[in-house]
């Protein structure tokens, strides 16, 4: 199978670096799956679950919140606002995500601003949502 390199950035730290099978994101037009030898775009990302298929049987789950997903035709980055491993993840660091968001949007004088933070606001209470059921099966 073709591999690709790949990159999962957060402001704290590079997350994972180095050749895959695939990756799925979570962009902000739906989730995609990119593959080696993919189309070039650049997508913005949603709270979600990224993951990377580093080999036929194994691959790494991370979350992130935001950013952007760089693809081309050698490699793929994502430059995640907020990112984490997520074994890293529970309904607290959720909840916490979440009342920032809100802090945030109440402290907000911009329309645009309030728009971006209201949908960011509704991606981490439908990741919430969506981790929570995920987690009880």
């Amino acid at each position: 199978m073709a591999t690709f390199k790949f990159e999962l950035v957060s402001p704290e730290r590079i997350l994972f670096s180095g050749e895959i099978i695939s990756v799925i994101v979570p962009s902000a037009e739906g989730e995609m799956t990119v593959l080696a030898g993919h189309a070039p775009l650049v997508a913005t990302l949603k709270a979600g679950i990224v993951f990377v298929q580093t080999t036929d049987q194994n691959g790494k789950e991370f979350f992130v919140n935001g950013g952007l997903v760089e693809v081309n035709h050698a490699s793929t980055t994502i430059l995640a606002e907020q990112g984490r491993f997520i074994e890293d993840v529970d309904t607290a660091v959720l909840d916490a995500e979440i009342l920032a968001a809100e802090t945030r949007l109440a402290g907000s004088h911009s329309e645009d601003e309030k728009k971006r933070l209201a949908d960011t606001l509704v991606q981490l209470q439908e990741f919430k949502h969506v981790f929570e059921q995920r987690n009880a099966a």
